[in-house]
């Protein structure tokens, strides 16, 4: 028989910790010693955030690359060159983080929701036309949790009503969509290097880019408004200071030649649950999109039914399965929607959503699929499908001891 759960005061299934993260050693101390030396801190005067825009562009696929503070202002600044402003409705997912939304809003935009798909947690294309207006003018498909978006269909509308695409890939580096690197499929694509990131410095983004006039427009707006062929003091466009350091470049470059081989990893070990949580009665784990041909798995999310385990709740599954060694969340508790900022409509001095659609109350959304998601789901972080093989089957051992003693979780 199965030994007592660790929640109750058995042992556990795993006591050693998973891969820790950031993962660094000494190219990222030489790097950063290097630009100290240097004397070359800012981005104007060295090189190592040049470099870095051209080799990640580079590598996912893309002409140019712009690297910025942070992802926020990422896609903040993707829509200033997009043209969208007062009066402007921007489709997103309600099932993100709370840039993908906010950024909207920071350029006066007005954000619309159209729920996600229930096996991707991708937003649905299927349900994004009964959502478009006269004032629409952008869609921001996210790739959630690392794993492309439907981006066949979604460009294939935005042609048809000339709308914008920028792509959310805060999730997704190194994620690929029929062979082909997301970012710049769009029109634009944002990335983060937030400490959870799968490529990170701790802080920082980047705008991706295939079109010359969006590089042009992202250069200059990241740039206090400055244009490439004009003067130190010459301010064209209502820009700020929103370049990266060289610190951060020099970070960005050492661990960009570990991406590759992260994301290959953590593609297979994702594989690999899917195929062996599959046999665990209650878990379903996301579907791959039809088209994704990698997932980078930001995260690891499978669905719960609390009917499999004798009823008990989801945050008494988490519960039981940390207990086991296995670190874990319910991720996002509510939709975007349901956030104070939203609900309530709190957009300070930025009111062009409030003047421009009185009648939008976010309060009174309807998104079903996103709700059974904040209800349903399950995360692993990222830095855990950096483990082994035998790492994978500890997951899989503790979800099914969790499983096997389910009448335990009730009491």
């Amino acid at each position: 028989m199965t030994s007592a759960l660790a929640i109750a005061g058995g042992p556990k299934v795993r006591e050693k910790p998973f891969p820790a993260w950031p993962i660094y050693g000494t190219e990222e101390e030489e790097a950063l010693l290097e630009v100290v030396r240097s004397g070359k801190w800012g981005r104007l005067a060295g090189d190592r955030v040049r470099t870095f825009e051209e080799a990640f562009a580079a590598y996912q696929d893309a002409r140019h690359g712009i690297a910025v503070t942070n992802g926020t202002v990422a896609l903040r600044l993707a829509l200033l060159a997009a043209g969208v402003e007062e009066g402007d409705e921007v489709i997103v997912p309600p099932y993100t983080f709370l840039a993908t939304a906010s950024a909207v809003v920071e350029v006066n935009g007005t954000p619309v929701f159209v729920d996600i798909e229930p096996d991707t947690c991708n937003i649905d294309p299927a349900k994004i036309e009964a959502a478009l207006t006269p004032r629409t003018r952008a869609i921001i498909p996210v790739h959630f949790a690392g794993q492309a978006a439907d981006l066949e269909r979604i460009t294939a509308i935005a042609r048809r009503h000339n709308l914008v695409v920028i792509e959310d890939a805060a999730h997704a580096h190194g994620a690929t969509y029929r062979g082909r690197k997301v970012g710049a499929i769009g029109d634009m694509g944002c990335f983060s290097f937030q400490s959870s990131k799968n490529l990170t410095a701790g802080e920082g983004g980047v705008i991706l880019t295939n079109a010359e006039h969006y590089e042009r427009l992202c250069r200059s707006l990241h740039n206090c408004g400055r244009l490439p062929e004009g003067i130190w003091y010459e301010h064209h466009l209502i820009g700020g200071n929103y370049r990266m350091t060289e610190f951060q470049g020099a970070v960005l470059l050492a661990q960009l030649a570990r991406l590759e081989e992260q994301t290959r990893t953590r593609d297979a070990n994702g594989r690999y649950l899917n195929a062996r949580l599959a046999e665990v009665p209650g878990i379903r784990s996301l579907a791959r999109g039809r088209d994704v041909t990698r997932h980078s798995y930001h995260l690891y999310i499978v669905r719960y039914d609390p009917a499999a385990f004798s009823g008990a709740p989801r945050a008494r599954f988490l519960a039981a399965l940390s207990a086991e060694g296995i670190p874990c969340s319910g991720g996002y508790p509510v939709g975007l929607y349901a956030q104070p900022l939203f609900a309530n409509r709190n957009f300070g001095p930025f009111g062009g959503a409030r003047r421009a659609r009185p009648d939008l109350r976010y309060d009174r959304a309807d998104f079903p699929v996103c709700e059974q998601t904040c209800a349903e789901a399950c995360w692993l972080s990222q830095s855990l499908l950096l483990g082994t093989r035998e790492d994978m089957d500890d997951i899989v051992r503790a979800v099914w001891k969790v499983y096997e003693q389910r009448e335990d979780l009730k009491t």
